[in-house]
């Protein structure tokens, strides 16, 4: 006896080709905001990630994966400008619930709160918002250190106070041990725009060619049509 098994899948040539044109636009898509996020600070380019069977499921065999490669660190002389050399993120605290980012351009709050540019308040490695005893008149007096701890200069007694330290984690939320924090840099994107604009050709030739077989098959469709109703 023999047992013949598989999997049968009829589908019409138009719709594998829009799904194909769909599937093609959104690849697309993330390659431009790729391209979109090459000046940002702290931004992490996207890959992405076609899973099998995709000529059957289109977009929804589309995934997409996070590049967590330190990106481009330039000089920005603002005391408050942290960079990350290592791989990992800063914790916040959006009000939202708590956030990772590698932007690390942040500022002092009203009651001496550390916050990112987007009032979110950032973390200690102890889960805490950091705040600061007082509002230093120079922010050079700020110190973070590599493994970013953070101190804090004081005129009256001329010593620096430990405040906190900054609570650098990897993707799964562990501390990271040796962050490599760098004062007063800025950490740009890890995009490099000849790369995306090269995986860019592909895709769009892709995209070409998937829509001259649906102008095709289109046409053909058109045709076929048209002699059934003179020959009726």
């Amino acid at each position: 006896m023999r047992i013949n098994g598989g999997i049968f899948y009829n589908d019409n040539g138009l719709t594998t080709s829009i799904r194909a044109m769909h599937l093609q636009s959104e690849i697309l898509g993330i390659r431009n905001e790729n391209v979109g996020g090459f000046d940002k600070v702290g931004y992490q380019r996207k890959e992405p990630v076609v899973s099998s069977f995709t000529e059957f499921f289109g977009v929804h065999a589309l995934s997409t994966t996070v590049d967590d490669q330190v990106g481009r660190i330039s000089v920005s002389g603002n005391p408050l400008d942290v960079a990350i050399a290592n791989k990992g993120y800063f914790q916040v605290d959006t009000g939202n619930g708590i956030k990772l980012t590698r932007d690390g351009r942040f500022k002092i709050g009203s009651d001496g709160s550390l916050l990112t540019l987007e009032d979110a308040q950032v973390l200690s490695d102890a889960g805490i918002p950091i705040k600061l005893p007082f509002i230093p008149q120079d922010l050079k007096h700020v110190k973070v250190d590599r493994n970013g701890k953070v101190s804090l200069f004081n005129e009256e007694t001329h010593e620096f106070k430990n405040i906190a330290r900054l609570g650098v984690v990897d993707s799964n939320g562990l501390i990271v041990m040796d962050p490599n924090i760098k004062q007063g840099y800025n950490e740009y994107s890890n995009v490099s725009l000849q790369e995306e604009f090269i995986k860019m050709m592909p895709i769009m030739k892709n995209f070409d060619a998937n829509r001259q077989m649906y102008m095709l098959q289109n046409s053909v469709l058109g045709k076929a049509i048209s002699q059934l109703g003179s020959a009726s």
